[in-house]
């Protein structure tokens, strides 16, 4: 029998294959359950095209932090998306657990790209999408 101590282990990784999320934004993967066995947490790089939108959605369970590293987002959120905040290089964004959004590209010519953390190691498994109300 293995202790919780001995099975623990250091895991360096670099993003090389681009994956599309729930959320329809290209993600580069990088700390998960799946690729370094984390237990509490992940962590990506996520880029918005330009012009481009990620689907409405909620993450269900979980916290999500955003540190914008390239470009300027436009956060949607609330009830029918109906509170914005915008984002550019430098910035933290806070999204709490349940809390409907979508994030917006604000440049037609640059990608945007940002670090994505989350206190659930399999994050995507609880994307839940968010249809707008007319």
């Amino acid at each position: 029998m293995t202790d919780s101590k001995s099975a623990q282990r250091v895991v360096a990784l670099r993003p090389q294959q681009e994956i599309m999320t729930r959320q329809r934004l290209p993600y580069f993967v990088g700390v998960s359950g799946q690729t370094a066995g984390a237990t509490g947490l992940s962590m990506h790089i996520v880029v918005i095209p330009p012009g481009a939108r990620a689907e409405p959605h909620l993450h269900e369970g979980y916290e999500t932090a955003i540190y914008v590293l390239q470009g300027r987002v436009e956060t949607r959120y609330g009830e029918n998306l109906s509170q914005f905040v915008v984002s550019e290089a430098g910035d933290f964004l806070f999204i709490p657990p349940g809390m409907p959004h979508e994030a917006i590209n604000l440049s037609e010519t640059e990608p945007a790209r940002a670090i994505v953390a989350r206190n659930d190691p399999n994050e995507q498994e609880r994307v839940v999408p968010y249809p707008l109300k007319p």
